[in-house]
């Protein structure tokens, strides 16, 4: 019962406050959209639309700005991007430089599951050493004193 109460106060309270929001219902679903996309650079892992980082209200309405303009949704994300760069995007681009960490970590474990593949190979193919003969057994037990 407590938990169907507190439910509701669990989620994330959006940032957006009543001023920012645009008349058209249309527009501001794609202002939200859009938003959810762009990462506060002040507050790192939480988009613009959820952070109350002065930054972050001053992109909501540059996004809004945009969109008011007759801005296409790719538009707006661009012109952030060319201001703020890449590092704006919570989901990064896979062109580019980007494609080099996209690829980094499946190759790493690629090349890591060879390595060990090949080293468990070798170690299983090792010749078992060749047991001592008559004469060396001999002379082992008489350096040992028995």
């Amino acid at each position: 019962m407590m938990l169907a109460l507190t439910g509701p106060l669990a989620t994330p309270a959006g940032a957006v406050v009543p001023s920012e929001v645009l008349d058209d219902p249309a527009l501001e679903a794609r202002a939200r959209e859009i938003s959810q996309g762009l990462r506060c650079l002040v507050c790192r892992n939480e988009n613009i639309d959820e952070s109350n980082a002065d930054l972050a209200a001053d992109l909501r309405i540059l996004v809004r700005e945009r969109l008011l303009a007759g801005d296409t949704d790719t538009e707006v994300v661009d012109f952030v991007v060319d201001r703020y760069g890449e590092y704006v995007l919570l989901r990064p681009t896979t062109q580019g430089a980007n494609l080099l960490l996209w690829v980094a970590g499946p190759l790493m474990l690629l090349l890591a599951l060879v390595m060990a593949g090949f080293y468990l190979w070798r170690r299983r193919a090792a010749p078992e050493p060749a047991a001592l003969s008559e004469a060396e057994t001999a002379r082992l037990r008489e350096l040992l004193g028995e």
